[in-house]
C-alpha cells in the first residue's frame, strides 16, 4: 500500500465539500477519480498533495513514497525555458554531473596528487559519485528529456523557447511533461487531458499504461478512462465509494445496485404497507388482536431502509430554432490564411460544404489552425485566399473555448441578462436553474466561476440565441461527465447544422455524422463517426500497401518498354525500402554503440579508483583523456539517433 486516507473531511465555511472520505492506493493501481464540477476532488488531491490542511482525518503515506502532483494549473516559471523547466526536474543529476567535472579537473592537478591520502580520497569519492549517477540515470537524462518531449508535442519546439511565451494549453503540456520526467511513486493528476490533442492522448495513455507507479487521476474523458483505469473512485454527496474496473464498468454496477437497492426497498414497503393493514383490520377484533399486536411490534423493531438517493440533479436544457435556414448552409472553397509576421500559412487549401442538419466534426492536431478556421467562418478573422458563402436565413451561434465572450465583473445573472435584455428577470432565472446556477448562485462573479461554470455560463447564453447553426469549439472542456451528457442530449435532439471541434473520442463517436481532419496542406473528409474514421484510414493504408506490392510484383516479372512506368516506380520504392532499412541498421548500430561507449566510461571511472591506478599520475591522465573522448563521442551519437528518430 502507497497511500492511506482515512476519514478526511474539508468544509468551507458551512458548506461540507469532503465528509469521512477513506480510500487506499496499492501500488500500481490506476485509480480514476469522478464526480460532477464542485464535489471536491481537486481539494482531495490537494489535501493528499499536502497544500491544504483537512478538517478532520488523516493522510497515511509508506516510507519514502514519492507523490507527483499536476494540478489544474501548471505552475511554471514563467522565466524559464523549456529545456531549463525540464532540467529543473534533474536539478540533483545537474548537481552530481558538475561535481564529477570538478572532480575530473582536480584529480588532474599536480597538487592534488603530491597528496597521496587526499588523492585516494577524492578518486574514492568519483568513484562513488559516478556509480551514483549512472544508477539514477544520469546518462540517459537528455534522452528520457527528448522522449518525453516529443510525446508531448513539443518536439519541434527549440529549446530556448521561453515558458512566457507558451499558450494555456502549450504550458498545461509542458507541465504534464515535468512531472512525467519526476517519475513519483505516486502520480496525481487533475484533468490531465484538457488541451491534448487525439495523438497526444494516445501517446499518454500508452506510457501511463507502462507506468512504474500508481495513478490517480481526475478527468471528465470516458474513453481515457476506459483506457487507462483499473478502479473507479466517486465522489457523491460529500462521499466516495468505490468501484472494479474502468469507467464503463463503474457505469453499469452503479446501475444495478442501484436497481437492486430499489428493488429490495420496494419489497420491504409493499411488506409494511400489508403489515400496517394487517394491524388496521385486526387490532381490534378479539380473535385477531394477539396477532394484531405482534405484527405491530415487529413494525416498529424494524430496521427500515432508506430510499436509494437517484441520480444528483444534472443540467437540463436543449438548443431550440427560431427559423430553419436554407438546405445548402456553407459553401467554402479554397480557404487559405497567413498572419503577416509568418511565411507559412496557418491553413491553406480548404474546402468544406454544410448542408441543413449535417452533424460535423472538425479534428487535427494542436497548433494546425482548426479555432482559428472557426473564426474565421463565424467573421472574427479574414481568409488571405479562397471564398466563403453562408446560405439562405443562417443564424450562427459560436461557441469559444477560451470563453474570452464572458465579462469577469458581471455576475452570473448581469452576463445573460445583458445579452438578452429584452427578456424577463424570470426567464433568465429559469434558464440557469436549468444549468444549475439557483439562489444565490446566480449572484456569483464570472471571474470566480470554475471552468465547468462559465462553460454551463456560455451554453445558457447560446441556448437563448435560437441559432440554426451552431459552431462549437472544444465545447466539452472543462465539463463534468453529468454535464457532457446533458450536452450531447441536446445536440442530439438539436433540429439545426452542427460544426464542432473536439478531441473527446467517446464524443466524437456518438455525435459525429461526418469528420473533417484538418491538415498542414488541406482537409480530408470521412463519412461516419471517429471509430469509422479509424477504420477507413486502415483500409486505405493496407489497400495502398497491396497495390505497392501488386506494382512490385509485376515489374518483376516483366521488363517490356511499357511497364517502364511501372519499373520506374517499384525501383523507387525499392530504394526507399533499401534507405530504410539501412536507417534501421543504423540505428541498431547507433544503440549498440551508446552502450558500449556508456559502459566503457562506466568502466574507466571505476578504474580510476583502484589504488594501481590513481597512483600512477601518467595512467590516470591517460584513462581521464580517454573518457573526455568517449563524453564527446556519446554526445554526437545521441545527436544522430534524435536524427535518424525524426
Amino acid at each position: 500500500m502507497l497511500l492511506q486516507v482515512s476519514d478526511i473531511s474539508k468544509s468551507y465555511g458551512v458548506k461540507s465539500v469532503l465528509s469521512n472520505i477513506t480510500m487506499q492506493i496499492l501500488n500500481r493501481e490506476r485509480i480514476g477519480l469522478v464526480g460532477v464540477n464542485g464535489a471536491g476532488k481537486s481539494t482531495l488531491l490537494q489535501i493528499i498533495a499536502g497544500e491544504i490542511t483537512p478538517d478532520s482525518g488523516t493522510v497515511y503515506k509508506a516510507k519514502e513514497t514519492r507523490i507527483g502532483y499536476l494540478a489544474q494549473n501548471s505552475g511554471l516559471q514563467a522565466g524559464r525555458t523549456i529545456d531549463e523547466e525540464m532540467r529543473a526536474v534533474f536539478s540533483k543529476l545537474i548537481a552530481a554531473e558538475q561535481e564529477l567535472r570538478d572532480l575530473e579537473q582536480l584529480i588532474a592537478t599536480p597538487a592534488l596528487q603530491a597528496d597521496d591520502k587526499k588523492y585516494a580520497e577524492t578518486l574514492e569519492r568519483y568513484a562513488a559519485r559516478s556509480e551514483w549517477f549512472r544508477e539514477q540515470g544520469g546518462f540517459e537524462m537528455d534522452t528520457r528529456i527528448r522522449s518525453v518531449l516529443h510525446g508531448m508535442g513539443f518536439g519541434d519546439f527549440a529549446p530556448d523557447t521561453p515558458v512566457a511565451t507558451l499558450s494555456g494549453g502549450q504550458k498545461t503540456r509542458l507541465a504534464l511533461a515535468r512531472i512525467l520526467l519526476q517519475a513519483p511513486d505516486l502520480l496525481m493528476l487533475d484533468e490531465p487531458t484538457n488541451y491534448l490533442d487525439i495523438a497526444t492522448l494516445t501517446w499518454l495513455e500508452d506510457y501511463l499504461r507502462g507506468y512504474a507507479g500508481a495513478i490517480l487521476v481526475v478527468s471528465h474523458d470516458r474513453f481515457f478512462l476506459d483506457a487507462l483505469a483499473t478502479g473507479i473512485v466517486e465522489i457523491e454527496r460529500h462521499s466516495a465509494k468505490r468501484y472494479t474496473g474502468n469507467y464503463s464498468r463503474y457505469i453499469e454496477i452503479k446501475a444495478a445496485e442501484y436497481e437492486a437497492a430499489m428493488k429490495q426497498f420496494d419489497k420491504q414497503q409493499d411488506a409494511i404497507a400489508r403489515m400496517e393493514q394487517f394491524v388496521e383490520r385486526n387490532l381490534v377484533r378479539a380473535s385477531t388482536t394477539k396477532r394484531a399486536q405482534s405484527r405491530r411490534k415487529a413494525l416498529e423493531k424494524m430496521d427500515r431502509l432508506d430510499r436509494p438517493q437517484g441520480e444528483l440533479k444534472k443540467a437540463h436544457f436543449s438548443f431550440e430554432i427560431e427559423r430553419p435556414s436554407g438546405k445548402d448552409v456553407l459553401d467554402a472553397r479554397d480557404l487559405a490564411l497567413v498572419f503577416p509576421d509568418q511565411a507559412q500559412p496557418v491553413f491553406q487549401n480548404v474546402s468544406l460544404q454544410l448542408q441543413r442538419a449535417e452533424t460535423v466534426a472538425l479534428i487535427g492536431p494542436n497548433g494546425v489552425g482548426k479555432s482559428t478556421l472557426l473564426k474565421l467562418l463565424v467573421g472574427e478573422r479574414e481568409a488571405s485566399a479562397g471564398t466563403l458563402r453562408w446560405g439562405s436565413h443562417v443564424r450562427i451561434g459560436y461557441y469559444d473555448q477560451e470563453q474570452t465572450t464572458l465579462n469577469p465583473k458581471n455576475t452570473v445573472l448581469e452576463e445573460v441578462w445583458n445579452a438578452y435584455p429584452h427578456l424577463e428577470e424570470v426567464r433568465i432565472r429559469t434558464v440557469l436553474g436549468s444549468f444549475l446556477f439557483s439562489g444565490e448562485d446566480v449572484k456569483k462573479k464570472i471571474s470566480l466561476l470554475s471552468g465547468g461554470e462559465k462553460a454551463r455560463v456560455s451554453l445558457a447564453k447560446l441556448m437563448l440565441l435560437q441559432a440554426n447553426v451552431l459552431i462549437l469549439d472544444e465545447p466539452t472542456n472543462h465539463l463534468d461527465l453529468f454535464s457532457k451528457e446533458m450536452l450531447e442530449s441536446a445536440l442530439m435532439d438539436y433540429d439545426g447544422t452542427l460544426l464542432f471541434i473536439s478531441h473527446d473520442r467517446y464524443f466524437l463517436n456518438k455525435m459525429a455524422e461526418r469528420i473533417v481532419e484538418l491538415t498542414s496542406s488541406g482537409v480530408y473528409h470521412f463519412l461516419g463517426n471517429y471509430d469509422a474514421m479509424l477504420e477507413k484510414k486502415l483500409e486505405t493504408f493496407e489497400l495502398e500497401q497491396q497495390e505497392k506490392e501488386g506494382a512490385a510484383q509485376k515489374a518483376r516479372k516483366t521488363d517490356l518498354p511499357t511497364e517502364t512506368s511501372r519499373s520506374s516506380t517499384y525501383e523507387v520504392e525499392k530504394q526507399a525500402k533499401k534507405e530504410e532499412r539501412a536507417r534501421q541498421r543504423q540505428l541498431e548500430q547507433l544503440e549498440k554503440h551508446i552502450a558500449e561507449v556508456e559502459e566503457e566510461i562506466a568502466a574507466l571511472e571505476l578504474a580510476l579508483t583502484d589504488p594501481e591506478v590513481y597512483q600512477n599520475y601518467q595512467l590516470v591522465q591517460e584513462k581521464q583523456s580517454r573518457i573526455d573522448q568517449l563524453k564527446t563521442d556519446l554526445e554526437q551519437s545521441l545527436e544522430t539517433w534524435e536524427q535518424l528518430m525524426s
